[in-house]
């Protein structure tokens, strides 16, 4: 396979939107499963990374995590209704070794309160490690890099 694949980008598109719609639809008890079961996420400021710093803001490793991490959140996560948009560009495929591949993409996070009020929660790129070995594409890892070095309170859904 090589990078120009259509059907390679096709399915990174297709996990990009799975991604996207759980988290925006609020069902954040899916996320999980849109990675290996030994997948990496984590978030980190683009300071830390060009620094080389392994200070991450969050960090899960393997599905049992992830899903600690979301049933803390809806038991624990008490805060006034509001809503998330993710916006995503700019794939870029960088290595594509058997059905291994890495890319990256830019993000747009925007949060709409339920007064109306909308700010941009986060911004940044995705450096994603993916697995197509399935029958869908799945995230070995997932670095999420943000813009600021300023994190929201509210930052315990994944970006």
């Amino acid at each position: 396979m090589a990078a120009s694949d259509p059907d390679i980008r096709r399915r990174i598109e297709a996990l990009h939107v799975r991604y996207v719609r759980t988290i925006d639809d609020d069902r954040i008890e899916d996320w999980p499963s849109l990675f290996t079961v030994d997948g990496l996420y984590r978030i980190i400021t683009r300071e830390n990374h060009e620094q080389n710093l392994p200070l991450a803001i969050m960090e899960c490793q393997g599905r049992n995590m992830m899903h600690d991490r979301v049933t803390g959140l809806r038991r624990i996560n008490v805060y006034e209704p509001h809503r998330y948009s993710h916006q995503a560009s700019g794939l870029w495929i960088d290595t594509v070794e058997g059905n291994r591949i890495q890319c990256r993409s830019n993000f747009l996070v925007i949060r709409t309160m339920a007064a109306g009020a909308m700010t941009i929660f986060a911004a940044g790129v995705y450096l994603d490690t993916i697995d197509l070995d399935g029958e869908d594409a799945l995230f070995e890892e997932r670095t999420v890099i943000t813009d600021s070095r300023q994190v929201d309170t509210l930052l315990v859904i994944p970006l």
